[in-house]
């Protein structure tokens, strides 16, 4: 749930922000306030999680801090747990929210203007619904001072989470969906506190070290769960661009084993870690000492071949080696954990770039953007107040390094989106324990969204594809088509079929006029059923000309993000007596691309 600030006499955002170590622009992001980012007397905003505890000084009180911060005394109290008559110790840690967990209904309000103000949004859909829903309202109905629970909502991106959690009552791997919020157990009894997922390129599988140092591979499409081998834990497991091999280090080695045939090649290498597959397929990265002992960075061949050196590194070791997913730069960390700075490194000049990062040079899990031009790390900051720590992102030289969140753990992992727009991270690190929480936020409207909490995390990555999901071909006799579609989908009757995260329908339809008007004229019927400015892509369809029609943000929630592709047969089909000449499949737009890619003609 999000917390409610109410804007004093004399405040502006900044001294807002300010109070909670907040980026500005993550609070004006939270609240869509536009420039001249003016604020109000009595206003309430949504603020976003910050450094909310304070150590408390020999002139302190619940009264003084209440009255610094602006929050009501209770609030400190309540989430404090103290007891009359409230006396606090100097030196204590002392927990200040930014005001209290709801939203009071204002003159004028909607629920559909609440969720759009508040950021409750799933892809590009205002999911005011979801507020109706946790306050258990019977109508949609609002009246004025009415106090609200404003929910965050799932975002709605493509692709899976993969995350090691204890919600299951021990550590295993398990996957969250961004399109409904919905989480599924993927394994049972071999995760641990350090198992990391690692997907393959294809997001067909995910390898994973479990309990014992056991390699794990998991093959989401029924293959099942593969044991591969034994190594170190922490050990860096890398997959090859067809999704077939990986590769890590073990006892000196370089070992490249193929998940398909079952069978090891080995390379000897002393001192080796971090090994990872080139793009190309036929290179490796790892990290080794040269011959004078410094940790270095080497490319070599698959075969072992053709091995040289990259860096001319004279101090300390070259830590969490990640290489670009481009192939063109690699990032590390150095020298050790109690001092942690990232560096790039161009693999063409060999020229190293420091990442400015946080005030204490504790930098930790890099993570690249799928474009190669950003990185996202953990800063460690704020032990003077307990754990905190920022998450920042910065370009690969070091460009524009800015906080873009704030977690409540000392470090946390991160891991972007396949679109490059946003980084999850962990926070809920409580009284210095493992994270409980899971969240998102876009850089480009920085506002931290709750995807997951309640149990430990211990680790996240997202999917660097859609996952593939089990198919079945629907074919229809009367209408002359058949397609693909995700096999999990029912039978509602011979046209439509319906999912958990989606819809088809399909029909047919005559008119004279050519494929672009008939496009037209469906996309802004009279109805508006695609909202009011629909989005027409001409294309062509089984060399057929045909047209897909994406709905606008306004488009009416009963129409559960309705899409359609048009096609025009070619030649005219008979039913009933009536003749047709244009193929109509309306789907969700979240499937409308991919079943349409499939649509073949029976004739």
């Amino acid at each position: 749930m999000q917390v409610f600030y109410t804007v004093r006499p004399g405040d502006t955002l900044y001294n807002i922000a300010m109070r909670w170590e907040l980026p500005v622009i993550s609070l004006i992001a939270a609240n869509n306030i536009n420039p001249p980012y003016m604020i109000y007397v009595g206003q309430q905003l949504s603020v976003p999680p910050g450094v909310n505890v304070v150590r408390v000084k020999p002139e302190d009180s619940v009264f003084t801090i209440a009255q610094f911060f602006g929050v009501p005394q209770e609030v400190i109290i309540e989430v404090n747990r103290l007891v009359p008559p409230y006396h606090i110790q100097v030196g204590q840690l002392i927990k200040v929210p930014p005001g209290n967990p709801f939203y009071v209904v204002q003159p004028g309000d909607t629920l559909f203007h609440i969720a759009r103000r508040f950021n409750v949004i799933t892809g590009e859909r205002i999911n005011y619904e979801v507020i109706r829903q946790v306050n258990q309202l019977p109508s949609y109905d609002l009246f004025l001072g009415m106090r609200l629970i404003i929910p965050y909502a799932s975002p709605g991106d493509r692709g899976m989470i993969a995350y090691v959690t204890n919600r299951g009552g021990e550590f295993d791997l398990w996957l969250y969906n961004p399109l409904d919020g919905a989480s599924i157990q993927l394994t049972n009894g071999i995760g641990a506190t350090f198992s990391t997922p690692y997907w393959s390129p294809d997001s067909r599988k995910i390898a994973f070290v479990g309990v014992g140092g056991v390699i794990y591979v998991v093959d989401l499409l029924g293959a099942g769960i593969a044991q591969i081998d034994q190594v170190e834990t922490g050990v860096l497991l890398s997959w090859s661009p067809d999704s077939q091999k990986i590769v890590y280090t073990k006892q000196n080695k370089i070992v490249l084993y193929d998940v398909i045939n079952h069978q090891a090649e080995r390379i000897d290498e002393s001192g080796v870690t971090d090994a990872q597959w080139f793009p190309s397929g036929v290179e490796l990265l790892f990290q080794a000492p040269d011959q004078e002992g410094f940790s270095q960075l080497f490319r070599m061949r698959t075969d072992g071949t053709k091995r040289r050196q990259i860096t001319e590194n004279t101090g300390g070791r070259l830590n969490y080696v990640r290489l670009s997913p481009d192939g063109m730069h690699a990032l590390y960390t150095t020298p050790g954990v109690s001092i942690s700075i990232i560096f790039t490194v161009d693999l063409t000049t060999g020229n190293v770039n420091e990442i400015r990062g946080g005030p204490l040079a504790k930098n930790y899990f890099p993570s690249w953007s799928p474009d190669s031009l950003t990185i996202a790390y953990s800063a460690t900051a704020f032990e003077d107040r307990g754990y905190f720590s920022l998450m920042r992102t910065s370009g690969r030289r070091g460009e524009e390094d800015q906080t873009r969140a704030i977690s409540n753990c000392f470090a946390t992992p991160v891991t972007w989106s396949q679109d490059g727009r946003k980084v999850v991270y962990l926070s809920g690190c409580y009284n210095e324990a493992m994270a409980n929480e899971m969240w998102v936020i876009d850089v480009f409207h920085p506002v931290p969204i709750k995807l997951v909490e309640g149990a430990s995390i211990a680790s996240i990555q997202w999917s660097p594809a859609p996952i593939p999901s089990a198919k079945k071909t629907y074919m229809n006799n009367v209408y002359k088509i058949y397609f693909q579609y995700p096999a999990d989908w029912q039978r509602v009757d011979d046209v439509r079929y319906e999912g958990p995260d989606g819809f088809f329908q399909v029909s047919a339809l005559f008119s004279e006029e050519p494929i672009h008007q008939v496009c037209q004229s469906e996309a802004f019927h009279q109805l508006a059923p695609y909202g009011s400015d629909p989005r027409i892509i001409h294309t062509q369809i089984q060399n057929q000309g045909a047209c897909f029609i994406y709905p606008s943000d306004d488009q009416p929630a009963e129409m559960r993000g309705q899409a359609a592709l048009i096609v025009q047969y070619p030649m005219k089909i008979h039913i009933e007596g009536a003749y047709y000449n244009y193929f109509v499949l309306w789907a969700d737009k979240g499937h409308i691309d991919e079943i349409g890619s499939t649509l073949s003609f029976l004739m």
